[in-house]
């Protein structure tokens, strides 16, 4: 049995407490939501903080907001995201990405701004200490080299986060605070291609809101490749959002991968879409250009020249749900989960 390292456990029941704790214990301390990543990751000893910082009390983080567009509480759980009326009527691709992360059990545990924070993953890292020991360890935690490709000068662990494509992909911000102050960034600006360094959040800030832009107008969904239709992270995710004129040509468009990449992939194959309609053609030439700049390695399940091959066909789900296809059947029968179709939003 492995068992958890100690710590010290402190549970403020305020932003402003919280951010107080985390600038005067320094880097060592780490914010606990739901715990479905970090304690795991802590009981393998890759990661042991000295503090951990709960945050399951500050109710501020677990409020939903109208206003031009949707504010989310980054303490709201993935099942309240889930089967929220705004999130499901206005932002789809956020409700289908949420509902598809592990299992119920998981998600009524897991909040919006753990998944979007979510550690990167590797074969060579999500491992015991036992067994990172017996290999050398690797560089993301205690060693020196990348085992999925020793010349590499970074780690290429995978950003797996489900959230973070369908919130990038809907031109979603994020707002932090810290005792310092506070700031928002576009939510792609939360991350960087680094196994390690993958965001761009600092230790002492606190991530408090997701802020959802006007919806009027917009389609989206989220498509998401893993061999078991419950539980398994993603080997592949494909947001796609587009908004649309009255008579049906695309305004303006984006295409995000996931699980390609050590950040979400921003890609620029949306803007091929625009000023035009989705019609085969089109869908097939975005989906191939979104499919040129995904770069897998072999660090996840599946083979790396088959999880590059389908992305493509992924893109192409997608966008064509945005189009109105009814892929209902589609998406039961390749994803092996049922959800909601039609992209509104």
């Amino acid at each position: 049995m492995m068992r958890l390292p100690t710590f010290r456990y402190v549970a403020p029941t305020t932003v402003a407490e919280a951010v107080r704790i985390l600038a005067a214990e320094g880097p060592q301390a780490m914010i606990l939501a739901g715990g479905t990543d970090l304690l795991p990751n802590m009981k393998r000893r890759q990661q042991t903080p000295s503090t951990l910082v709960a945050l399951r009390r500050v109710e501020e983080l677990r409020t939903v907001a109208n206003g031009a567009g949707l504010v989310l509480g980054a303490g709201l759980t993935l099942a309240a995201v889930a089967v929220s009326s705004a999130v499901r009527e206005g932002y789809a691709a956020l409700y289908q990405a949420a509902a598809q992360v592990a299992t119920a059990h998981l998600r009524n545990l897991g909040t919006l701004g753990g998944n979007l924070c979510l550690d990167t993953r590797c074969h060579y890292y999500d491992q015991s200490q036992e067994w990172r020991q017996a290999i050398d360890f690797c560089m993301k935690k205690d060693g020196a080299i990348c085992w999925v490709a020793p010349s590499s000068k970074r780690c290429l662990a995978v950003s797996s986060s489900d959230t973070a494509p369908a919130l990038a992909a809907l031109g979603a911000r994020v707002h932090l605070v810290s005792a310092r102050g506070e700031r928002d960034l576009a939510l792609a600006d939360l991350y960087a291609n680094d196994g390690i360094g993958y965001l761009t959040r600092r230790s002492d800030e606190v991530l408090t809101q997701v802020l959802l832009p006007e919806a009027t107008g917009w389609r989206s969904a989220y498509w998401k490749l893993r061999r078991r239709g419950a539980f398994d992270f993603p080997v592949l995710g494909v947001a796609a959002a587009a908004r649309f004129a009255g008579d049906g040509t695309v305004e303006e468009a984006r295409i995000v991968l996931g699980a390609v990449a050590s950040m979400p992939l921003v890609t620029s194959a949306g803007k091929m879409l625009v000023g035009g309609r989705l019609d085969d053609e089109s869908i097939a030439a975005a989906a191939e250009a979104a499919a040129r700049v995904a770069k897998p390695v072999d660090n996840a399940d599946f083979s790396l020249s088959w999880r590059k091959k389908v992305v493509a066909a992924f893109v192409g789900y997608a966008l064509r749900e945005l189009r109105g296809d009814d892929m209902r059947g589609a998406r039961e029968r390749i994803t092996r989960y049922a959800l909601a179709c039609g992209g509104a939003g």
